[in-house]
């Protein structure tokens, strides 16, 4: 199993690659939140809102990831593979049933 934690502008990019990598089933499933970012850009600290987008999903998948993300968005953000040790059994069953393994 894979994480990927992914920083977006809006809650609307999120949906809508959400609902791509669904429909494709290159993910079982979604989440996505609110959060605030603070970062240095060109001298200066900055803060402003942000959407973090975690997907789940099986090994393999990041390069079609990306492109779906690509065809939503066209600026730099983090795209961050996670690699949990362990998950629950019915999760991985569920996993397992709905994103084929590569």
């Amino acid at each position: 199993m894979k994480l990927y934690y992914i920083t977006l502008n809006t809650s609307d990019e999120a949906r809508q690659i959400s609902q791509a990598l669904l429909q494709q089933q290159l993910a079982v499933c979604t989440n996505w939140f609110p959060i605030t970012c603070a970062y240095r850009w060109e001298g200066k600290i900055v803060e402003e809102p942000e959407t973090v987008l975690i997907v789940k999903t099986q090994s393999g998948y990041r390069e079609a990831i990306e492109e779906v993300i690509r065809q939503h968005i066209s600026y730099t953000n983090l795209i961050a593979e996670i690699s949990p040790e362990s998950i629950n059994e019915g999760f991985f069953n569920w996993l397992n049933a709905e994103v084929l393994l590569k």
